[in-house]
């Protein structure tokens, strides 16, 4: 194999596909990327075993096709440190060499034929997802599940697929995200009865393998794992076993509450300065409502406290409700400053339901007074 590539572009597929391999593997050569190069393509593919991708790259003149082993670490700090604008790579039966203008590296390489293959997306029963929706799904719901618990369920990212919608719900039991949007469902309608429960990282790996230049995203949903190709990557995962609560349980009928349309900015800004005085064991900021305003209330026994107070349209009764502010701030950070949501309550103990026009819902569990 001989190509001569352009660093940033080459860079960017690999740090996309580095971020799948393990720092640590009974399987050494999972440590590594493999480079397909052919006439027409490059092509980055990584695995753990868990979760596959082959992402593929622009901007490379072949000279001879082949395949390369190449070191995550090493490889990844030649990219990454050198100041030339192309590089040149070349294999041979030694391993694998790396120019610049000024700089070569040799690294040895294993056998490109011992190493896992991911294969292509050659699904012809799948659903057809706009990027950016994807992509905004993935970004609106990610941060709500819970990696650390022993509810396995919990640590994935729940996908809902219709013949014209798509719904991803993410949660850790004290609050949850759910987002939906038009999805099209191409060959035969796919009905299986096991639930799509995609890890987090698998998710963090499609969002990020994303890019602006995609316009449809293809998603096939299979009993134990989900695959996802764009224009120039395909992810596999195996999907995360266990039940995911019932969400719908979660998100009853809010017709009945209190409804108080705001501004993500103004709220962020004030939730960011009454957390100032908080701690990790005094998480809780009071959202009191009264005429025309609400205030935001903070304590730590250690440190202080804050009042900070923002205008709103609200007109009834007065209601205190008091909820973790990483929790609201979570919320607001995943959508533009200008953006108008609709927070909805009914009671200090009942959970506080957000809601924004676009499809985009989020529930979150109010703290104890006692706490």
């Amino acid at each position: 194999m001989k190509i001569i590539c352009e660093r940033d572009k080459i860079l960017a597929a690999f740090q996309v596909a580095a971020s799948v391999t393990p720092t640590r593997s009974p399987k050494p050569i999972l440590q590594n990327t493999k480079l397909e190069v052919t006439e027409d393509t490059a092509i980055f593919t990584a695995t753990n075993l868990e979760i596959g991708v082959r992402i593929e790259f622009t901007g490379v003149e072949v000279e001879a096709t082949g395949n390369a082993i190449l070191p995550v670490g090493q490889f990844g700090s030649i990219l990454r440190e050198s100041t030339d604008e192309k590089l040149y790579i070349e294999t041979n039966a030694q391993g694998t060499v790396v120019k610049g203008e000024r700089s070569e590296f040799k690294l040895l390489s294993e056998n490109p034929e011992e190493f896992p293959a991911v294969s292509a997306f050659q699904e012809e029963e799948y659903y057809e997802v706009p990027a950016r929706l994807l992509k905004e799904l993935i970004r609106r719901t990610l941060f709500a599940t819970d990696t650390e618990s022993s509810r396995y369920a919990l640590g994935g990212v729940l996908l809902e697929l219709s013949e014209d919608k798509i719904t991803v719900v993410g949660t850790d039991g004290r609050r949850l995200a759910k987002m939906e949007g038009p999805a099209h469902s191409v060959g035969k309608q796919i009905n299986s009865e096991a639930q799509t429960i995609a890890p987090t990282q698998s998710m963090q790996l499609i969002e990020r393998a994303l890019s602006d230049d995609d316009a449809e995203i293809q998603i096939a949903a299979r009993s134990n794992d989900l695959l996802v190709k764009s224009q120039r990557a395909m992810v596999y995962t195996r999907l995360v076993e266990g039940r995911f609560p019932k969400w719908q349980e979660v998100i009853p009928d809010w017709e009945d509450s209190i409804a108080i349309e705001m501004t993500v900015g103004p709220l962020l800004s004030a939730i960011r300065q009454a957390a100032i005085v908080a701690s990790d064991e005094s998480r809780g900021i009071d959202f009191s409502f009264t005429e025309g305003l609400l205030e935001l209330s903070g304590s730590t026994a250690e440190i202080g406290e804050a009042h900070v107070k923002v205008p709103i349209s609200y007109s009834g009764s007065p209601l205190t409700i008091t909820l973790d502010h990483r929790f609201v701030t979570d919320f607001l950070k995943v959508l533009a400053a200008d953006k108008v949501f609709t927070l909805r309550l009914k009671d200090a103990e009942s959970a506080a339901f957000w809601q924004t026009d676009d499809g985009y819902s989020y529930v979150v569990m109010p703290l104890a007074k006692d706490r």
